[in-house]
């Protein structure tokens, strides 16, 4: 599956946050934190407050702060929809995603 990617929208209750194609997306989810690759099963999660953390095909990281909402994903598509989310600039991340 090299070179697989991903279309991902996040939007909040008031905005657009972040729209682009991905290689993973890591995520808050609820009873845990989730990593989400091309080609995962379909899924529907909530998700809490917390960093979400994208990675683009050129492993360029994006780290967001998002707050309750949940997320879908099928077919290469993930759509996340949060209550709050904003960007995390010049926050270093290591390879986990975690700041």
């Amino acid at each position: 599956m090299a070179g697989a990617t991903m279309d991902v929208n996040i939007v909040s209750a008031d905005h657009p946050v972040w729209s682009g194609v991905a290689k993973s997306v890591l995520v808050p989810a609820y009873a845990g934190g989730m990593g989400i690759l091309p080609g995962h099963e379909p899924v529907l999660s909530v998700i809490q407050e917390g960093p979400l953390v994208i990675t683009e095909p050129d492993g360029t990281k994006h780290s967001f702060e998002v707050t309750d909402g949940f997320i879908s994903f099928d077919s290469n598509r993930l759509t996340v929809v949060v209550e709050h989310g904003r960007t995390m600039a010049n926050q270093p991340i290591d390879e986990t995603g975690i700041q």
